[in-house]
């Protein structure tokens, strides 16, 4: 068990944790939340003493082990078998299997093995880095992103070997699906404070919002009373008959605390800008081929004809040629094969390596100014903005921004033009898991053509509707959804003993049917929320209705009062009683019918 109590942690003036408290228990598998620069990361690290914090304290057990995956790469070992045996635990050096096994399970081969781990591509050699971490057995186990550079095979080899993770776990990734297959409890950090709950991210989300809304309900209505004290202490203050009344709100008053209003968490908000596109085809391509240099062809005898609201992903092993298979089709490089554009076509097209063109000395706003240079600077700021970079943070220079800050300001210089096909090569990579759902919003309403690599199954299930496969030696075309081709031919074990389980699932329903089920639903929503929004409004209206009046006898109490008419004070106390119990009445019905419509909302979306 891990006890981490009140931690306080900034940078400077930069507060980033605010007394934040949780354990990590026996065998708990927790998925750490947050957006991205709100010290995910910071807390690993304080967790390992690779930095200190500023006041709390960290229990930890003595002997106990702590694996963290870092990002730094150091390798000291000849070959890459060699530099995993050095991490098995003192009794097992001799146990190299442990190592095999897992090394294979992230899509090495018995020649890769024998092999220097410098000689790897960077996604790779942070597999070694993972796989150096998972043969040394610790008790907790910290994993920052490790689905970042992983391709599907992997990603579920990685998913199934965490769901039997023996011990304890933390683990920080963007994608949601993954974390809710493995694991047990969602740590959030929000608002510079910590909270843990058990069940998946989709809980938790609802959870803090739920909490969000009644706590500005309740700061509201507090600020209503304060107000309403204020104004009979004001009024009454000279009455000295009134004077233990005062006195007793004064009390009260000053026992209040006052609830700050939430500061705003701004989302990505954006969406691409559709360039109109009438023809039936975007690009079409015959017998396309392609290797570098003298090597074995990557791509050969490659036909694809694309369609001007085609969703099409590329799937398949790193290695394969998805990123070059996307460059050839946004005309970045030349090839063999017959290649035809349209002339309205307008691509937009997000490389990883696009990142690296980034000029470190320009601003974000000057990045986007540069795709035109016509575009006037209210228009840059209002892209800047739309990407999380508003006010002065349009100004950051790129060599400070982080990855996932470096792939926004990637999407915001696609925002500027107008397109009708997007090419996008894992554009969720360093993207925090609200940016992602931001993005998946996007192009889900988006009206052209998408070409995409993706290892993210949520976006998979969500928009593919024709697949680019990197399975067998060469790329082939399905036609149909991810979850089709995971019942039609699914992920089998290959002979690098990567085994990924078929998909079962029989009951695939036809996107007409899909189509028709959502509208049946939507008419049906719409019936029964009707009459529940209709009540909400008649009882607003009422609830404004009796609050003018209660203003108009509060006008009249002090008129009568200073007349000191007894009469009138009594109607009025009287009418003023009737209008309040009524208005408490209508607050509980109104309370009961807010409460009803989000619960018919949720029964709905689910």
């Amino acid at each position: 068990m891990i006890i981490i109590d009140n931690i306080i942690k900034s940078f400077g003036s930069n507060v980033i944790f605010d007394g934040i408290s949780f354990r990590v228990n026996l065998k708990e598998r927790i998925g750490v939340v947050g957006r991205n620069g709100h010290g995910k990361t910071t807390l690993f690290r304080l967790i390992t003493g690779d930095i200190p914090y500023d006041s709390g304290s960290i229990a930890i057990p003595k002997n106990y082990r702590i694996g963290y995956v870092k990002q730094e790469l150091e390798f000291t070992s000849e070959t890459v078998i060699q530099e995993c045996i050095q991490e098995l635990p003192e009794l097992q050096k001799n146990q190299a299997w442990k190592a095999e096994k897992i090394l294979s399970g992230l899509g090495f081969s018995k020649d890769d093995m024998d092999k220097s781990p410098h000689i790897f591509s960077g996604g790779f050699q942070v597999r070694i880095n993972l796989a150096k971490t998972l043969v040394s057995e610790p008790n907790l186990l910290l994993l920052d992103e490790p689905t970042n550079y992983l391709d599907i095979t992997a990603i579920r080899w990685l998913e199934s070997f965490l769901i039997t993770w023996p011990s304890e776990l933390m683990l920080i990734t963007h994608n949601r699906g993954f974390m809710d297959k493995t694991i047990t409890h969602v740590l959030g950090i929000h608002r510079k404070k910590s909270k843990k709950i058990q069940g998946t991210t989709e809980k938790y989300y609802e959870q803090v919002a739920s909490e969000e809304e009644v706590y500005e309900k309740t700061r509201i209505n507090e600020e209503k009373k304060r107000k309403e004290i204020d104004v009979f202490i004001s009024r009454f203050r000279a009455k000295a008959r009134l004077g233990n009344l005062v006195q007793s709100r004064i009390k009260t008053l000053s026992k209040m605390q006052k609830k700050e209003k939430l500061y705003e968490i701004k989302n990505l908000e954006f969406s691409f800008n559709y360039l109109p596109f009438q023809a039936k085809q975007l690009i079409s391509i015959e017998n396309l081929s392609f290797s570098y240099e003298k090597n074995t062809p990557l791509i050969r005898d490659f036909s694809l004809t694309v369609g001007p609201k085609d969703r099409i992903c590329v799937v398949g092993r790193n290695g394969k040629g998805k990123t070059t298979l996307l460059k050839l089709l946004a005309g970045a490089v030349k090839h063999q094969g017959h290649t035809n554009y349209h002339k309205d076509i307008s691509i937009g097209f997000f490389e990883q390596t696009n990142i690296e063109s980034l000029d470190d000395n320009k601003t974000v706003e000057d990045e986007i100014l540069s795709v035109d240079p016509q575009m006037g600077k209210q228009q840059a700021r209002n892209i800047c903005g739309a990407i999380l970079f508003s006010g002065e943070t349009a100004l950051k220079k790129v060599e400070v921004l982080s990855g996932g800050e470096k792939s926004r300001v990637m999407l915001g210089k696609i925002l500027v033009q107008p397109v009708n096909c997007l090419i996008l090569d894992e554009p969720t990579n360093h993207l925090d898991m609200d940016s992602c759902d931001s993005l998946l919003a996007a192009l889900d309403s988006f009206e052209g053509a998408i070409i995409m690599v993706t290892h993210n199954e949520m976006f998979l299930y969500a928009i593919a509707d024709r697949l680019i496969v990197f399975k067998d030696e060469y790329p082939f075309v399905f036609e149909g959804s991810y979850q089709y081709f995971l019942e039609k031919i699914g992920w089998e074990q290959n002979k690098d003993n990567i085994f990924l389980e078929k998909d079962n699932n029989k009951n695939v329903k036809s996107k007409k049917e899909v189509r028709r089920q959502r509208s049946a639903i939507m008419i049906e929503r719409s019936k029964i929320l009707k009459p529940i929004e209709d009540k909400i409004s008649n009882a607003e209206k009422e609830i404004e209705s009796l609050e003018t009046s209660l203003n108009e006898y509060n006008d009249l109490m002090i008129s009568f009062s200073q007349q000191r008419n007894g009469e009138g004070i009594s109607r009025i106390s009287k009418s003023m009683h009737e209008a309040n119990t009524k208005l408490k009445t209508l607050y509980d019905v109104l309370d009961g019918l807010y409460n009803e419509l989000e619960e018919v909302k949720k029964n709905f979306d689910d």
